[in-house]
């Protein structure tokens, strides 16, 4: 049984906005302290903390986050090197990085420094949702803070010349993978590059780039000060620290919650999020990670728990852990549908398995909710859906057959249902919504 998380463990103490989210509060909860000690440690012992710690990325890929530092070269010629933080948070269902850079901006601030030290970068870009007006004020106003108490900028009280600059998206979803947030941050259309080369080698503005999520910078300060085995001691092998973990869907309490790596999900849910609204067993479906992993069944949720791999074992994934609760009133056909309808609408379309495939998926989905249908286009569809994943520049194409996959994969009665009736000549129920 894996323990709660207390609250002298938690990295965001202002996760809710209770207090000040500016310089003074965020001082007091411990940013901006013995951060020039960390400094003066040097770029290759901060990398092997970060390394050390077990951290993964935040944004939904997992990779280790001080394994992609230690990418970057580690001498600088001519070319500057980057970082570039991904606040484009639009995977639907994930709302975490926006409450950090409302309430704590200043720990991301902070871990934008740290980042860059190591990783010899003398100026970092936040990418920011363009949707997220609120949240670029207060983080732009933080960085003005940061300014003028010489923490950030040119001769610095931390000995290490850095600027942070905030840039406003335009709202695509597809810019939240990394190459098309670049083309996007250089003025171009936001579509994704061939790799290699690596953002490492080649990124912003063809010099070496780091890109990582807003989640990954922001507790890079706190592991540090801690220490790396502090950050190892919550979760399993492999799935180590705390993870911010948005709940929202059919639960009493929707809510942001950092709680340890490896949680049960059944624990998550009840202890955080009021339980499931009618109670466990009114559970149809959760979506674990954000709209683009595979949505898991009742019987697997019971006993899942909340890590990387646990969740890869179950043909699913933690992604951005967003965790998208959908009781029996939920008409899942039609939600999938509709989150099918998303990622069609969203691509864009350089690659043809996914500029054709997305749309066609939502069209036969949109029959099947109507059941107008056969059982064996339930296999064409699947089939499709395995031909544009992993057929695709970036991870879009996955994301658009995921869900596909694990409606089919758990819920195929529910389409042949539906087809039944269809043909049987009787009204097809179609809720108004797909979930409330």
């Amino acid at each position: 049984m894996v323990k709660l998380l207390d609250d002298k463990d938690r990295i965001f103490l202002n996760l809710f906005g209770r207090e000040d989210p500016g310089l003074d509060g965020a001082k007091k909860r411990g940013a901006w302290n013995a951060t020039k000690d960390m400094i003066n440690m040097g770029p290759e012992w901060i990398v092997d903390q970060v390394k050390a710690s077990g951290l993964r990325g935040r944004g939904g890929a997992g990779f280790p986050t001080g394994l992609k530092w230690s990418f970057m070269p580690k001498e600088v010629g001519a070319r500057p090197h980057y970082l570039v933080v991904n606040a484009d948070e639009s995977e639907p269902g994930t709302c975490k990085d926006r409450e950090i850079m409302r309430n704590d901006p200043h720990l991301l601030i902070e871990g934008c420094l740290i980042a860059s030290y190591s990783m010899r970068a003398k100026a970092c870009y936040i990418y920011i949702r363009g949707e997220y007006v609120d949240e670029r004020i207060a983080l732009e106003k933080a960085i003005k803070e940061a300014y003028d108490a010489k923490l950030i900028g040119k001769n610095n009280i931390h000995g290490w010349d850095f600027d942070c600059y905030v840039h406003h998206g335009a709202g695509a979803y597809i810019c939240g993978e990394e190459t098309a947030l670049l083309e996007s941050l250089e003025g171009k259309k936001g579509q994704p590059r061939l790799k290699p080369p690596f953002p490492a080698n080649a990124g912003l503005y063809g010099c070496p780039t780091t890109v990582n999520n807003v989640e990954s910078i922001a507790v890079a300060p706190t592991i540090i000060r801690r220490g790396a085995e502090w950050f190892a001691g919550f979760g399993r092998q492999g799935n180590t620290g705390t993870k911010v973990f948005s709940i929202s869907g059919h639960v009493n309490k929707p809510c942001n919650i950092e709680e340890t790596m490896s949680i049960p999900l059944k624990t998550l849910i009840e202890t955080h999020a009021g339980g499931v609204r009618g109670g466990w067993d009114n559970l149809k479906a959760v979506i674990p990670g954000g709209s683009s992993v595979p949505c898991i069944p009742l019987d697997t949720c019971t006993d899942v728990l909340m890590d990387f791999d646990a969740l890869r074992d179950v043909k699913s994934g933690l992604g951005t852990a967003a965790v998208i609760v959908m009781d029996k009133s939920t008409d899942i056909v039609k939600a999938i549908a509709r989150l099918s309808y998303f990622y069609k609408h969203e691509s864009c379309g350089q690659c043809t398995p996914c500029r054709e495939g997305t749309g066609w998926m939502w069209r036969v989905l949109e029959r099947m909710v109507r059941g107008e249908s056969s059982t064996e286009e339930i296999d064409k569809l699947l089939d499709v859906a395995s031909q544009v994943e992993g057929h695709t520049i970036c991870a879009l194409g996955d994301a658009a057959a995921w869900p596909v996959q694990g409606l089919i994969r758990h819920f195929r009665q529910d389409i042949e249902d539906r087809i039944s009736t269809y043909r049987a000549g009787k009204p097809v129920s179609v809720s108004h919504m797909a979930a409330e």
